[in-house]
């Protein structure tokens, strides 16, 4: 599939994978809806993409209030037409002991990570339905396949991401309408500053694996030409869910030991703003 004058809406385009995939996919040829709350850096990843001769329409929205899912499927629809490619990124996170979460914020992260993706889903899912073609790109985690310690409501967001994409790929086999679901590792994104800015929440201590969000951009470009249910990112991580299996006890005794020291040393050198 060529993206010469398809459409594409990134959600979380603001910055990290949302921003490189919109990159990729103008470079790509799609006319390309940018949706986050950041107007300005809208703005300017907008102009960035004019400049190179793309076509760039910015959405700004808070995905975390009630009803502006439909306002975004309404938008897109009457400024672009038919959405031929989703990519649901947007996302929110945060890294510490899950009783010390506030409330506030996991009802944020279970608003955009989950309730806004299954919105999206379903408006964009059903104008494709019936036109007969669409795809439906949904950025998960490999969290969601390995729960792990510190990121407890996180993995279970994209826990949900994992069964929702996998369960709506098998009612669509026999459409052209194609979902898939990237799970991602440890991607270099501004989503470790703005966890660790969260009350109580330290650094993430798998930042220093990350991999730059234009990896993930370049295979989500593999998944719109080769459409498949799942893919990881990077591909050795197809060996996680073996691991969660065979290792989990060890998981179980470990996890809690790194936590508490995470804990204590960020407590011993917090983070500055």
């Amino acid at each position: 599939m060529g993206g010469e004058g398809k459409v594409a809406v990134v959600t979380g385009a603001s910055s990290g994978i949302g921003q490189a995939t919109a990159l990729k996919l103008a470079w790509e040829g799609f006319r390309v809806g940018l949706v986050a709350r950041s107007e300005d850096r809208l703005n300017r990843l907008a102009s960035q993409i004019r400049e190179t001769g793309g076509e760039a329409t910015v959405l700004t929205t808070n995905l975390a209030d009630e009803g502006e899912c439909k306002r975004v499927f309404e938008r897109a629809r009457s400024t672009m037409g038919p959405v031929d490619i989703l990519v649901n990124n947007a996302g929110v996170g945060w890294y510490g002991f899950g009783d010390k979460m506030p409330w506030s914020l996991a009802r944020q992260m279970i608003e955009v990570n989950m309730a806004a993706l299954t919105h999206l889903t379903l408006l964009f899912l059903s104008e494709m339905k019936a036109r007969g073609s669409g795809h439906i790109i949904n950025i998960g985690s490999i969290v969601g396949s390995i729960p792990s310690q510190g990121v407890a409501l996180y993995s279970a967001t994209k826990a949900f991401v994992d069964a929702w994409t996998t369960s709506l790929y098998r009612e669509l086999r026999a459409t052209n309408v194609k979902i898939s679901v990237v799970r991602a590792g440890a991607v270099a994104t501004p989503f470790y500053d703005v966890a660790s800015k969260s009350p109580s929440s330290p650094r993430i201590p798998v930042e220093w694996l990350a991999i730059r969000p234009q990896v993930v951009a370049d295979r989500v470009w593999d998944l719109i030409r080769r459409p498949s249910r799942i893919i990881y990112v990077p591909r050795i991580l197809r060996i996680v869910p073996w691991i969660e299996l065979s290792f989990g006890w060890l998981m179980d005794r470990i996890g809690p030991l790194l936590l508490r020291y995470q804990m204590r040393r960020s407590e011993e050198d917090p983070v500055s703003d």
